[in-house]
């Protein structure tokens, strides 16, 4: 499993996959990543880097509050994706 840290100390995991350009899957409520496993697993294997990864509130984030915005859940999920 592996995480990154956002400003306020919150790791949120994330899961990532083969190599290429990358897909990221973005869950919705009341998801978690893993339900992206098939796609993932598709998109994988024709050569792609597939990424998934938690939301605040929901899954495996360290710090459980919801995201208060659509705004913050997207500065998440740009976070994620710079370690690309």
């Amino acid at each position: 499993m592996s995480t990154i840290t956002t400003k306020d100390g919150a790791q949120i995991y994330y899961k990532d996959w083969g190599k290429g350009q990358p897909i990221v899957f973005s869950h919705g409520w009341p998801q978690i990543p893993d339900d992206w496993d098939g796609q993932m697993l598709f998109f994988g294997q024709h050569g792609y880097c597939v990424i998934a990864h938690d939301r605040r509130g929901i899954g495996a984030p360290t710090r459980r509050g919801n995201a208060k915005t659509f705004r913050q859940t997207t500065k998440t999920s740009m976070r994620v994706t710079t370690v690309y």
